[in-house]
């Protein structure tokens, strides 16, 4: 075992044993869920931003800035306009009626507002897409093991699981407040002395600016298949996020959920130039003659693990793998939570007991972590993965959540959410499969303008 693969096996290690720590506290599902609602700012904001720099924010942004140049800062930018919108209009209302309701999920709200049909569909189909978000975090951690240690995807996949759910599993939220709290320091020290030395090590920012193989590739509007279009694929992702709108219920008052979520925002703009740089500096290190990089998902691990000093490479995959393992907290909360509280609670066992709820919230996350492993081998790239579970999430909430909180029930009811919810879906699957885009028209801007104008058309008719 090489030294690098060793400091890493003991840092996950540690960052298990400290779940496990502060999971024994947790003996009820409110714990569980939204951790008695006593967050504060400072958990809010680790534990919100923790959440969004995952694989995509790292692995898969360093692998656009690799392929498409610097108009892969859309990717962690456009997370950070979404999650302003959270912290400044979605979440305050969403936490007001979580607190007055005793809500615990998205999925409780759901119901609340609409009815148990509206929750049962969107549980079941965010509980599919959610899988392949999580799949997404293992072939990012399968591809720093296989950077370092040469290890197949397949087992490389298999430890992330173990992992990613063995301290999850013990506490819910509270633990990965915790956790998150430490996995963010070592987030940004990591980041703070990698980015630098890449740069140095490339041959300083002139070397960068003639890395160039693309007439877009220094363009920040777009580039490649980069740029702005993905403003309408994860603007919505990151305002309706299940995990992340539930970790706002974790606050303990509406100023909490602005100050920490907005924190946060600010943290992922300050971030997000961080992995398309550090992608080019790949580029040009391939470029000069250093190791190959066969696909863009290998970028950012082969650049930290075979081109910087030991002691800042090694902090570099150490603030990688946090940011991997911190999401999949998130991503496993999700899937929890879906499984236990929107599906087993509501339609299998309804008088279910604290114990047995918590028991099935844990199982779930063990289901989904395995089920996760499986599509890491068989989905091509952490992006191509990302995709599926944005899409859906955008195009499945946006009407049912944006207008709960604005419109009355007599406007905006079961039937009116059920039509986005089908037409939406309908909209961004036929444009997935047939591969079309038309102009600046995306599936994803497609959908949730058919699902918008969908439900439009029906309250007008159905006032007439």
């Amino acid at each position: 075992m090489n030294l690098q693969l060793f400091l890493l096996l003991a840092y996950a290690v540690l960052l298990v044993a400290l779940g496990l720590w502060v999971g024994r506290r947790v003996k009820t599902a409110s714990g569980f869920f939204v951790a008695g609602r006593r967050l504060g700012p400072g958990l809010v904001f680790a534990t919100v931003l923790a959440a969004n720099i995952g694989a995509g924010s790292t692995v898969g942004a360093a692998g656009l800035g690799f392929r498409d140049g610097i108009a892969a800062w859309w990717w962690v930018g456009s997370a950070a306009i979404g999650t302003f919108l959270l912290a400044f209009w979605v979440g305050p209302r969403m936490w007001r009626i979580a607190q007055r309701e005793d809500l615990h999920t998205v999925g409780d709200y759901l119901e609340w507002r609409y009815s148990a049909v509206v929750r049962g569909t969107v549980a079941t189909l965010l509980w599919l897409g959610t899988l392949a978000l999580l799949a997404a975090q293992f072939i990012a951690m399968a591809s720093i093991l296989a950077a370092v240690a040469g290890i197949p995807r397949l087992w490389g996949a298999a430890i992330a699981g173990v992992v990613m759910t063995a301290y999850f599993m013990a506490g819910g939220l509270l633990s990965s407040a915790w956790v998150n709290l430490v996995q963010l320091v070592v987030l940004v020290a990591g980041f703070a002395a990698a980015l630098p030395m890449a740069i140095s090590v490339a041959g300083g920012t002139g070397a960068l600016a003639g890395t160039s193989p693309a007439p877009d590739y220094w363009h920040l509007w777009h580039g490649g298949a980069s740029g702005w279009p993905y403003i309408p694929l994860l603007v919505p992702a990151f305002i309706l996020s299940p995990g992340l709108i539930q970790k706002a219920y974790g606050a303990r008052d509406e100023a909490t959920v602005r100050r920490g979520v907005g924190l946060s925002a600010v943290a992922l703009l300050l971030f997000a130039a961080a992995p398309p740089l550090l992608g080019i500096a790949a580029r040009a290190l391939t470029g000069a003659g250093g190791p190959q990089v066969d696909h863009p998902d290998l970028a950012l691990p082969t650049l930290l693990a075979h081109h910087l000093p030991l002691h800042v490479g090694t902090l570099g995959l150490a603030a990688v793998l946090s940011a991997e393992i911190s999401s999949a907290d998130a991503i496993l909360f999700m899937l929890s939570t879906s499984l236990s509280k929107d599906l087993y609670a509501r339609f299998v066992h309804p008088g279910a007991s604290e114990e047995r709820l918590l028991r099935v919230a844990r199982l779930a996350a063990v289901a989904g972590g395995l089920l996760a492993v499986v599509l890491a081998v068989v989905l091509p790239s952490v992006i191509g993965s990302l995709r599926i579970f944005y899409s859906l999430l955008g195009v499945s909430l946006f009407v049912p959540i944006l207008g709960g909180i604005h419109l009355s029930r007599t406007r905006l009811g079961t039937r009116e959410a059920m039509v986005a919810i089908v037409v939406g879906t309908a909209v961004l699957l036929g444009m997935r499969l047939s591969g079309s885009s038309v102009g600046i028209w995306t599936p994803e801007l497609a959908a949730l303008l058919a699902s918008s104008i969908a439900v439009a058309l029906l309250v007008l008719a159905w006032r007439r």
